[in-house]
């Protein structure tokens, strides 16, 4: 007889959001670019998941560039997006070789419900908290960009009596759990209200957006340390790559 397994997780211990995850794109990859996605609902229906696990299944996907989400109106096939695979350094190494002086100020630290691609990327519980960490970074005391950052509390107790104001890398190195490993998406966007206002820029400037998942451990893929949002002023922040074939 085969032995029932918890909910959430299929006979391989894959979570499920994750196998909807594949059914989605494949599904995705029957229509054409700018065609609707089923509502969710009909997904729920069609395989049998929960609106949860729909949701979280959709979020990875708008967030790889696969999908696009528009209020009132569904998700739809993505046209596609350009990808740039960077290099893996700090805020602060990287304002540091470009000969500024990096700072911080910490707009907030908190423990919180994390929004769905966060807690899917972290592997946490329905309703489980994560720690939100909301910070401006500074290049010579001029504002660069807006980081916000999810990680989790059972890896990192005392992640909130540390001093966050310098490289969050080192006290996540320093707490045993340094980063091994990243998957990160770019994308252009617009500053909302909010981010004008901390970057000190238009409403509605242009904007970098950087999406970012992090891994600790010795062994692939690694265990999720660190789900980020970065919003970077376009104008004072540059990409740079070495392509090579």
């Amino acid at each position: 007889m085969e032995k029932t397994h918890s909910a959430g997780v299929n006979r391989s211990g894959e979570l499920k959001h994750l196998r909807l995850r594949r059914q989605l794109q494949e599904l995705a990859q029957g229509l054409k670019p700018g065609e609707a996605l089923p509502g969710e609902r009909q997904l729920e229906e069609m395989f049998g998941v929960s609106r949860i696990t729909v949701r979280r299944a959709i979020s990875d996907l708008v967030r790889d560039g696969e999908l696009v989400r528009e209020k009132g109106k569904g998700t739809f096939v993505s046209h596609g997006m350009v990808r740039s695979v960077l290099h893996l350094a700090s805020f602060n190494d990287d304002m540091r070789a470009a000969g500024f002086q990096p700072s911080t100020r910490v707009i907030t630290a908190e423990l919180c419900e994390p929004p769905d691609a966060a807690a899917s990327h972290l592997r946490l519980a329905e309703n489980a908290p994560a720690y939100r960490l909301r910070r401006l970074r500074l290049a010579n005391n001029a504002p660069v960009s807006v980081d916000e950052s999810w990680l989790p509390p059972a890896l990192l107790p005392n992640l909130l009596a540390e001093d966050l104001t310098g490289s969050l890398y080192r006290v996540l190195s320093a707490s045993g759990h340094p980063v091994r490993r990243v998957e990160q998406t770019v994308q252009a966007s617009a500053a909302s209200a909010d981010i004008a206002q901390l970057l000190d820029i238009a409403l509605g400037a242009p904007v970098l957006l950087f999406h970012r998942r992090s891994f600790t451990g010795p062994e692939e893929p690694g265990t999720p340390i660190e789900y980020s949002i970065s919003t970077y002023r376009s104008d004072r922040y540059q990409i740079s790559m070495t392509l090579a074939q």
